[in-house]
Parts: C-alpha cells; structure tokens; sequence
C-alpha cells in the first residue's frame, strides 16, 4: 500500500469521525432543544396555574367581600325598617294617648265607664282601698254604690267596704301632649286593704295592656317585607 492509499484511507476515517461527530451533534442538539420544549412547557403550565390558583384566590375574595357588603347593607336596612316601625308605632301609641284624653271629657260616659273600672269582682276581697285622681272623687263615689252591689249579686257575697283614699290621689291629666311629668288620663287603681292585691285599672295602664297585646299583630302591619326590598 503506498502512500497515496494510506492517505485516502485516512480521508475516508477522518469523513466518517467527522459525520459520525454532526450526526451525534445534530441528536445532542435535538434532544437538548426537546428538553428544553419539555422544560419550558412545563414552566409556562406552572405559571399558568398559579396564575389561576392567585385568580380563583382573589374571586373567592371578592365574593366574600359582596357576601359581607351584602350583609352589611341587608342588616342596615333591616335596623331602619324597625326604626320606622318603631317610630310609627310610638306616633299610633301617642295618639291613642291623646284619645284617652278625650274620654274624661264625656262625663255621661266616663261614669260609666268608671262604674266598670271598679271591678271589684277582680279582688274578691272583703274591704277595699280605692284610688283616683282628685278631679275624679266626686263622680267615682257617685258610682261606687251601683258597683258594690254588682259585685255582692254576681259574687253572691256581701257587699265589700270600698274606702275611697282621700290622701293619696292618682296623678292629674297632663296638661299639654308635651308634657313628660307623671299623670293619669283616668280610670281607678284597687288594692286590698294589706295591700298584696292590686289591681291597676286606670285608662293609661288599660292601654299599656291593649298595646302590648296587639303589639306582634300591628307591627308586621306597619311595614310589609316589600319594603325591605324597596329599601335595598
């Protein structure tokens, strides 16, 4: 083999290296760039759901966030509907006040009507202490008689000693409807003579009792849930 043979035989193993060499470059560099598809694939879907984790995250607080200004706004409202009815309420209470007023007025009718607030059949009792206002002494003795012997027919007992206190008086009517001293529209006040019975029938307390009654039926009458919604 001479020179020249050598020489090619060399060219030929250098051309093989070298193709051998690109082709083992050209795999190293596809399956680099794969991996780095891979890599970069799998970042970007990383990012991306922290990008809908930090999302759904801020959602949820956003709707918490409504769920409480809704609450807020719902129990604000709620407060200025029992304000209203309140207000409303008080204004009917007052102007019941003021009637009462009117009753006292009538004297053919307050008599009778005192006549009946002497319920003696109430206490039951023996002998009893009688209160009312000074103003009304006069008429409430002018009935007492008609009620004591009511009571003895319907009781069938005796008649009971009535003692009207002629110390001791209820509170006047209040002067205006500005007035805030204590007073008493009328009506009397029975008690035994130990005075562990009592029985309030003055107009005033009657009231108390009709209002408190009536109370959970005129409330929910003064303000329907549409106005809660108007309101909101």
């Amino acid at each position: 083999m001479n020179d020249a043979d050598v020489s090619q035989q060399i060219q030929q193993m250098v051309r093989f290296i070298r193709q051998e060499a690109e082709e083992k470059a050209n795999e190293i560099s596809v399956s680099a760039e794969e991996e780095f598809n891979i890599e970069k694939l799998q970042l970007v879907e990383a990012e991306k759901r922290k990008i809908r984790q930090e999302y759904d995250r801020k959602q949820k607080q956003v709707d918490v966030r409504k769920k409480i200004d809704y609450s807020m706004q719902l129990n604000a409202s709620r407060i200025k509907v029992l304000q209203a009815q309140d207000d409303l309420v008080n204004s009917m209470k007052d102007a019941a006040i003021q009637e009462l007023l009117r009753v006292a007025e009538d004297s053919k009718t307050y008599k009778k009507l005192l006549k009946d607030l002497i319920s003696l059949l109430r206490l039951k009792e023996p002998s009893v202490l009688l209160r009312c206002r000074e103003a009304d002494v006069e008429l409430v003795e002018s009935v007492l008689d008609e009620a004591k012997q009511e009571y003895a027919k319907k009781a069938q007992v005796h008649s009971p000693t009535v003692n009207v206190d002629n110390h001791v008086y209820l509170p006047p009517p209040p002067k205006d409807s500005n007035s805030h001293g204590l007073s008493c529209s009328g009506g009397v006040v029975l008690a035994s003579q130990d005075g562990k019975i009592v029985c309030e029938n003055t107009l005033d307390a009657r009231l108390e009792v009709v209002f408190r009654q009536k109370l959970p039926e005129v409330r929910p009458a003064t303000f329907s849930l549409g106005s809660l919604n108007l309101i909101l």
